[in-house]
C-alpha cells in the first residue's frame, strides 16, 4: 500500500471526525422517560485488526503479560492462553471519546497487576477534552484517572515515537511521561494519582511535521517523545539514577539525568539532524540503543540510522543496517533480546515501496542481516514465510509483479518487541494489523521463520456506515482506510474486503431494500472510480463511472427496487442515474453535499438532507423539493433514514447543544415531523425485526435519553425506550452509524470511531420470538468433562482466575456452558473467551462463536477478573449442562 495512500485515507478520517465530532451536552430533558434495562452479550463482528498499532509493551517481571495500544481503537491486553487480546477501554464514554486514542502504555515491572496509560486522540480544537493518565492496579480490568491540564495525541503526528509513558523499574511510585505541544516532562511520585511538570528539564520540544497547517494537525510541536531507565543505577525501593529522555529536536535529542530527575543535561556527542524515535535501554550489555529518522513518522521518514551509546563511557557508535546514503526510509521500531544481550532488531518503519524491511544483530549492531533482500532483481528471497490464513484480507485482493509481494510485510512499522522471556517469540505492529512469530531464532540458523497475524480480539476500524440487508449476507459495512467487508458469518474474518476497486475509505453503501441482491458503495480513491456496484449482495463489485468533479465518495442511496440510485459525492452536486451509472445527470432543487436516502417502498422517492432543510425527489432524484418544515437541526450533523415497508416513513436523528437536537419521525415523507419529547439527543438512528406482537419495527439509536447517554432501544415506536448497553460498554463515539438485523429480534450493530462493529443480542430472547437462522441452539454436551480452576493473580479486593474445561469423553462437543457455585460469594466483573452470567453466587460460562467445538481429548480455556471479600475460596463443583465434571 502505498505511502500516499495511507496518508489521504487518515487525514481523511480525520476530517470526517472533526465533522462528526459529539458536541458537548445540552441540559437534561424534563420530559418524563420510563427506561426499562436490558441484559446483552456484545461481540465484534470479526475483522481482526485494520489499524495501526503504534505500539507493544511486555512486563519485564511477568511471563506472558503484554499490552498493545492503538492510535484511535484503544488498549489491549494480551492472553495467553487463547492467544488473543482483550480489550481494556470499552468503558470510555461518549463525553470522553478521546480517551479512546492511546498515546502511550506502561506496565509496572514491580507490580504486574500495575497498568497505565495516557490517552487523548487529538491535541487541536478535533478533541475539546484535554487528555488523561488511567491508571489500574488489575491489569486494565478497572481504571481511575487523572485528567492533565493540556491534549494528549493519540492519533497525531509521532504517535509511534514512544514510549512517553514510563514507570521506574526501582520505585514504582515515580512515573514519567512525555509530553506534545511545548508542554514538557511531567513526573508524578504517587504511582499516577497526581502529576506535575518537571520544571527543570531544558527542552521541551521544537519539531513540526508541517509549520504551515493552519489545522494544528501536522503543525503540534511533538514534543518529549519517550522516558527509559538505566535499571542499572537503582536498587528496589530507591528511585533510579540514570534516566534517558528523547525529545522531538533535530539538533538536541537525547537527555540524560544521573541524580533520579534532579538535574539534566544534553547528551554530548550525540548525532543531529534526526529525530531519536525510540531508546532502549540493555543494562545488562551497558548500551542504549537508538533508532533516528529525519521524520516524526509514522508516514514520513526519508532517512535514517542506528546509534549505540555506551552508557559508563559516553562512547558513540553509528551501528546503521545500512548506510545513510543507501537508505530512503527512517528506522523506527527497535528491540533488544533480554535473554541474549547484544541480539537487537530495528525496522524501516517508513519503506513503502516494495515493502518494509526489519533488521537483525546478534553481535550489538556490528553486523546486521535482513528479513529479505534481492536474490536477483526484482526477485526477493526472505528469511520468512507468511501464513495470513486467520485474516486472509491482508493479501488486499492483490497480485503485484516483484519485488512487491502480498501480503506485505508491513508498513509503519513502528513497534517491535521480542518478548523478554521468550527468545523466539516477537511481535510487531503495522498500519493493519499486528503480526508475530513464535519461532524467530530460525533467523539465526538459516531456516525460515513464520509470521502469522497475532492479533485475535484487537479490533481497530472506524466505521462510517453499517447496512443489515433482509436477505443475503447479514451485514455490509462501509469502513476507514480498509474499505469494508460482507458479513456472511459474524464470527469469522472475511476473506477479502470490498474490491473492483479498493476504496481506501468506503464512506457510504446502500442496497436496494426488495432487491437486496442490488448493493452500492462510494468512498475515496487517489485515482479511479469513486463508486462501485454489486448485483449479487456485495460479494463481487464492477466500478460505476463518475460524474465530472468528483473528488470523494460523499453519500448513496439506491431506489428500493435497484432500478436507479442517488448519489451525493463530494466535490460536485447531487446526481442521479438510471441503471449501474454509466451516465450520471445533475439533480435540481437540492445543494451539493446533501446527504441522500431512499424511501423503502417507493423506488422514484428520495429524500436528501442540507443545513436544516429536508428535501424530497417523486421522479428518481431528477428534480428536489425543499419541505416547509422548520425546527429540524441547522447543521449537518444528521443521519436518517426511512422505514422498510411503509411509503413516507422518515426519521432523523442529529443536532447540536447549541440549537436543535434529538429524534424526529415523519409519516408523510417528510412535509411534517414529530420531535420526541422523550429523547433529549440522538445522533443515529436503525430499524431491526420487531418484537413478538409489535406492529412496528424495533428503533435503535445512539442517543441521550432520560439524562443517559447510550445504545437505546424502542419496540413501541419511540413510547419507551430500553438502553441496551452499560456502562462498561460504551465505546467511545459511536455515532457515525446504527442499523437492528430484519431477521432477529434485539439484534443491533453498532459503529464505533475505532473498535470496530460491535454487535449486540439480547437475552430478552421472549420479546421477539426470533432466532439467529445462521446460530442454531448450541447441543448439550454428552461424555465425560474435568475442570481446572486456577486463580492467577488476587490483590485487594479483586482477583483473576483462569478455567480449562477439558473433553475426557470419547465424542466432540459442538457447544458447551459450564456452571458452577462461588463459595465465598465472589463476583465475576469481566470474562473473555467465553459468556458468562451470575445471578446470586451461581455462575454460568457458555462458549463464544470460534470456541463452541471441543473434540474428544482437547480443552478449552477461558478466564476472568472478579471481587471478593474475606476470602477467596475456589469453587469445588462443576456442571456441564447436567454432568458433573471432575474438578482437578
Amino acid at each position: 500500500m502505498r505511502r500516499t495512500r495511507i496518508l489521504t485515507a487518515v487525514l481523511a478520517l480525520a476530517a470526517g471526525l472533526l465533522a462528526g465530532t459529539p458536541p458537548a451536552l445540552a441540559a437534561d430533558s424534563t420530559a418524563k422517560v420510563s427506561l426499562a434495562a436490558d441484559t446483552y452479550t456484545w461481540k465484534n463482528a470479526r475483522i481482526d485488526g485494520g489499524g495501526f498499532v503504534p505500539g507493544i509493551v511486555f512486563n519485564r517481571k511477568e511471563k506472558n503479560l503484554a499490552y498493545a495500544r492503538t492510535d484511535i481503537g484503544g488498549a489491549y491486553r494480551w492472553q495467553e492462553s487463547s492467544k488473543t487480546w482483550t480489550p481494556l477501554l470499552d468503558s470510555v464514554g461518549w463525553n470522553d471519546w478521546g480517551h479512546t486514542g492511546v498515546v502511550s502504555l506502561a506496565s509496572d515491572a514491580v507490580d504486574p497487576n500495575r497498568v497505565y496509560a495516557a490517552v487523548g486522540t487529538y491535541t487541536n480544537s478535533w478533541d475539546p477534552g484535554n487528555g488523561a493518565v488511567l491508571r489500574s492496579a488489575n491489569r486494565g480490568a478497572s481504571w481511575q484517572k487523572t485528567d492533565l491540564p493540556f491534549k494528549l495525541g493519540g492519533n497525531m503526528p509521532g504517535r509511534g515515537m514512544g514510549e512517553r509513558l514510563a514507570v521506574d523499574p526501582n520505585k514504582n511510585s515515580v512515573l514519567y511521561l512525555g509530553a506534545p505541544s511545548g508542554k514538557g516532562l511531567w513526573r508524578s511520585t504517587d504511582s499516577g494519582v497526581s502529576w506535575s511538570q518537571v520544571a527543570n528539564f531544558p527542552n521541551v520540544g521544537n519539531y513540526q511535521q508541517d509549520p504551515s497547517d493552519t489545522s494544528g494537525y501536522a503543525s503540534d510541536n511533538q514534543g518529549v517523545v519517550w522516558v527509559t531507565f538505566d535499571e542499572s543505577t537503582g536498587t528496589s525501593g530507591s528511585a533510579t539514577r540514570a534516566i534517558y529522555v528523547g525529545v522531538a529536536d533535530l539538533q538536541n535529542s537525547v537527555y540524560r539525568s544521573m541524580d533520579a530527575g534532579a538535574t539534566w543535561t544534553r547528551l554530548a556527542g550525540q548525532p543531529t539532524g534526526y529525530l531519536a524515535h525510540k531508546g532502549v535501554l540493555d543494562a545488562a550489555g551497558g548500551y542504549l540503543y537508538l533508532s533516528y529518522s529525519d521524520k516524526g513518522g509514522p508516514y514520513d521518514g526519508g532517512k535514517g540510522q542506528v546509534w549505540r551509546y555506551a552508557t559508563a563511557t559516553g562512547t558513540w557508535t553509528n551501528i546503521s543496517p545500512v548506510a545513510e546514503a543507501d537508505t530512503y526510509y527512517g528506522f523506527s521500531g527497535l528491540t533488544v533480546d533480554r535473554q541474549k544481550p547484544g541480539t537487537l532488531m530495528a525496522t524501516a518503519y517508513s519503506s513503502w515501496w516494495p515493502d518494509t524491511q526489519i533488521f537483525r544483530s546478534t553481535d550489538s549492531g556490528a553486523t546486521w542481516t535482513k528479513a529479505w533482500d534481492y536474490s536477483s532483481y526484482p526477485n526477493r528471497a526472505n528469511r520468512y514465510t507468511m501464513d495470513v490464513s486467520s485474516s486472509p484480507w491482508l493479501t488486499w485482493g492483490a497480485n503485484p509483479s516483484p519485488p512487491e509481494q502480498a501480503p506485505k510485510l508491513g508498513w509503519m512499522t513502528e513497534s517491535l518487541e521480542i518478548d523478554p522471556f521468550n527468545s523466539n517469540r516477537m511481535m510487531y505492529g503495522t498500519g493493519a494489523t499486528l503480526y508475530g512469530t513464535e519461532n524467530l531464532t530460525n533467523w539465526d540458523s538459516g531456516s525460515q521463520f513464520t509470521i502469522k497475524p497475532m492479533v485475535r480480539g484487537l479490533e481497530e476500524t472506524a466505521v462510517n456506515d453499517l447496512a443489515s440487508p433482509p436477505s443475503g449476507a447479514p451485514l455490509l459495512s462501509a469502513l476507514g482506510d480498509i474499505g469494508g467487508f460482507r458479513h456472511t458469518d459474524l464470527t469469522k474474518v472475511p476473506s477479502t474486503m470490498f474490491t473492483s476497486p479498493n476504496f481506501t475509505t468506503t464512506t457510504s453503501l446502500d442496497f436496494a431494500e426488495t432487491n437486496p441482491n442490488t448493493v452500492v458503495r462510494v468512498g475515496n480513491l487517489d485515482s479511479g472510480p469513486h463508486i462501485a456496484f454489486s448485483t449479487d449482495n456485495g460479494a463481487n463489485w464492477f466500478a460505476g463511472t463518475d460524474p465530472s468533479g468528483v473528488s470523494g465518495g460523499g453519500t448513496v442511496a439506491a431506489a428500493a427496487d435497484g432500478s436507479r440510485f442517488v448519489w451525493s459525492p463530494d466535490g460536485t452536486g447531487v446526481q442521479y442515474t438510471t441503471g449501474f451509472g454509466s451516465s450520471w445527470a445533475a439533480s435540481s432543487g437540492i445543494p451539493a453535499g446533501a446527504i441522500v436516502e431512499s424511501d423503502r417502498v417507493d423506488p422514484r422517492t428520495f429524500y436528501g438532507f442540507k443545513s436544516g432543510k429536508f428535501y424530497v425527489s417523486s421522479d428518481g432524484g431528477a428534480t428536489f423539493t425543499a419541505s416547509s418544515a422548520t425546527g429540524l437541526p441547522s447543521g449537518d450533523s444528521v443521519r436518517f433514514k426511512a422505514l422498510p415497508g411503509v411509503k413516507g416513513d422518515v426519521w432523523l436523528a442529529g443536532g447540536a447543544s447549541d440549537g436543535a437536537y434529538g429524534l424526529w419521525h415523519s409519516t408523510d415523507a417528510g412535509t411534517s415531523w414529530t420531535k420526541l419529547s422523550n429523547v433529549d439527543q440522538a445522533d443515529t438512528i436503525g430499524f431491526g425485526k420487531a418484537a413478538t406482537g409489535a406492529s412496528y419495527q424495533t428503533l435503535y439509536t445512539s442517543a441521550k435519553i432520560g439524562g443517559v447517554r447510550g445504545i437505546f432501544r424502542s419496540t413501541d415506536k419511540g413510547a419507551s425506550w430500553t438502553r441496551v448497553n452499560d456502562d462498561a460498554h460504551q465505546w467511545g463515539w459511536t455515532g457515525g452509524a446504527i442499523t437492528g438485523d430484519p431477521r432477529v429480534y434485539g439484534r443491533v450493530y453498532i459503529s464505533t470511531n475505532g473498535r470496530g462493529v460491535i454487535y449486540g443480542d439480547t437475552s430478552d430472547t421472549g420479546g421477539g420470538g426470533g432466532t439467529d437462522p445462521t446460530d442454531p441452539p448450541d447441543p448439550t454436551p454428552t461424555g465425560a468433562c474435568a475442570v481446572t480452576y486456577k486463580i492467577t493473580n488476587q490483590w485487594s479486593g479483586g482477583f483473576q482466575a483462569d478455567v480449562q474445561l477439558s473433553n475426557t469423553g470419547s465424542s466432540a462437543w459442538t457447544g458447551w456452558t459450564l456452571g458452577w457455585t462461588f463459595p465465598n460469594a465472589q463476583t465475576i466483573s469481566q470474562t473473555w473467551n467465553a459468556e458468562s452470567t451470575q445471578s446470586g453466587s451461581t455462575v454460568t460460562a457458555k462458549n463464544v462463536g470460534w470456541n463452541a467445538n471441543v473434540a474428544a481429548g482437547s480443552s478449552v480455556s477461558f478466564g476472568f477478573t472478579g471481587s471478593w471479600s474475606g476470602t477467596n475460596g475456589k469453587p469445588t463443583a462443576f456442571k456441564l449442562g447436567d454432568q458433573n465434571c471432575t474438578v482437578t
